[in-house]
């Protein structure tokens, strides 16, 4: 990567000296959170509290799977993994329980797989790539740039494609034991927040220190940016000592809490660099692999559940927060300009055929998934209305330009 070792260690040396008001609390607190989550589990008779729902008692001879999220117990991530949750402990009747823990109460959330693997962790909510670093192939199944495919449409390939086999292959090749469910379309990601205005063309986002993950790196990368890969309670306190001078996250809701507003004004919505990402539910294979078959459904069948009500949530939320941000926090909002997002691609398409010579199975899943993307968004594409004529017209409101 571009960014040097000596800023990441500044970040990580300064994240706790940050004083950017309650919000960034709330994240630095993760870790007393997290110590309580692991005091109530030590506890073998009691039921360990969740986030955002009551302990559940379940019988003594419950099956129990801790779970730990990438996310802090303020982000509304935590929220989404526990709507996982809650499905499979109602439908598991008693007789299987998960029990999730926040970002940092077992390991760090970039180490997630490794953890889950090696049966230090039951289980695991995060997305992809977040083990980009043994594999870059892995960004591809959920934080990959754009292939001409909606969020939908990728997801799609996972369950009815061939990414799930693919993705199966994948982790097999690399000795992870694991196995993984997929979960919630996320809405394509913002180019991110920026002190000044945002550029207006490709050329100029040459120069920025910008935070990403991913295959978002490559492609920003490829446009000249020095890109840091950075956990989000990272984000604001490297912005605070200018290791970074912008960034994106993933949403308004995740972006709003940890304080994205209070050190920058400027918020560029749209891109293309994670037009399609899904949270990854992985669980120890060993583990998964000796429940009985009931209960293996309900683990799998729960992530598409969850993903439906994450949709919801996810609705309910952003929208509600980017008016927040707009209206007390006056954030200025616009669109990602054609200029940018055509750079973007020349970038990917540059990035591409280094990745398919220098990645092992990058090219096999690439092309699993661009196949599709082809076939079911020509399909999308031809036959989707207007749907922004349509809301310009009924709601009487011009959108951003």
């Amino acid at each position: 990567m571009k960014q040097s070792q000596t800023e990441v260690a500044q970040v990580e040396a300064t994240a706790e000296q940050a004083q950017v008001g309650r919000r960034r609390f709330v994240y630095g607190a993760t870790a007393v959170a997290a110590t309580g989550f692991l005091a109530a589990c030590s506890k073998k008779d009691d039921a360990a509290p969740s986030v955002g729902a009551p302990a559940v008692i379940v019988p003594g001879d419950a099956i129990v799977l801790k779970m730990q999220g990438s996310w802090g117990p303020n982000q509304i991530f935590s929220e989404m993994a526990q709507q996982y949750v809650t499905r499979v402990n109602e439908m598991a009747g008693g007789r299987l329980k998960l029990e999730y823990l926040p970002a940092g109460a077992v390991v760090k959330p970039f180490e997630i797989i490794d953890a889950v693997s090696k049966g230090v962790l039951d289980g695991g909510h995060h997305v992809s790539g977040y083990w980009y670093g043994k594999n870059k192939s892995a960004s591809l199944f959920g934080t990959g740039p754009v292939s001409g495919a909606t969020p939908e449409i990728g997801l799609s390939w996972i369950h009815a494609g061939g990414g799930q086999e693919l993705w199966n292959k994948l982790t097999q090749k690399l000795n992870l034991n694991v196995v993984g469910f997929f979960s919630f379309p996320m809405p394509s990601q913002p180019l991110g927040w920026f002190k000044k205005e945002p550029p207006r063309k490709a050329a100029d986002l040459n120069g920025f220190k910008y935070r990403t993950i991913g295959l978002a790196a490559d492609m920003l990368q490829e446009m000249g940016m020095a890109v840091a890969q950075l956990p989000g309670g990272e984000i604001v306190p490297a912005m605070q000592r200018g290791v970074i001078d912008a960034f994106e996250f993933n949403n308004p809701t995740e972006d709003m809490r940890f304080g994205a507003q209070d050190v920058a004004k400027y918020y560029s919505m749209g891109s293309f660099h994670q037009a399609q990402e899904f949270f990854e539910i992985v669980f120890n294979k060993t583990k998964y692999d000796a429940l009985p078959a009931d209960l293996k459904a309900i683990l799998k069948y729960a992530a598409e559940a969850a993903s439906t009500a994450s949709t919801a949530l996810a609705h309910v939320n952003y929208s509600k927060d980017l008016q927040e941000l707009i209206v007390k926090h006056k954030v200025q909002v616009s669109r990602t300009t054609a200029d940018v997002y055509r750079g973007q691609l020349a970038a990917w398409d540059k990035v591409v055929p280094k990745l398919e010579k220098e990645v092992d199975m990058f090219k096999e899943i690439n092309d699993s998934f661009n196949a599709w993307s082809k076939r079911v968004g020509f399909y999308h594409f031809t036959n989707e209305a207007n749907y922004k004529m349509a809301f310009e017209h009924v709601q009487k409101t011009k959108l951003p330009a």
